[in-house]
């Protein structure tokens, strides 16, 4: 199992931590996550570019 970082800008809402943190955990392969204001840790097996992707749907840039 892997443990992938991202980093967000333009996070400063709870709702959005919360609807980020539903989006990821919903990704197949996704074990685990944190989110916070300015970032992510997941773990489990899934691509960096699927958490990535999944997140830029929320419009949070995402490095």
């Amino acid at each position: 199992m892997a443990t992938i970082s991202l980093t967000f800008k333009g996070v400063e809402s709870t709702e959005l931590v919360n609807r980020i943190t539903t989006t990821l955990m919903m990704l197949d392969g996704v074990e685990s996550v944190e989110v916070g204001r300015h970032g992510a840790e997941v773990e489990g097996r899934v691509r960096r570019d699927a958490l990535i992707k999944a997140v830029q749907k929320l419009n949070v840039k995402v490095h």
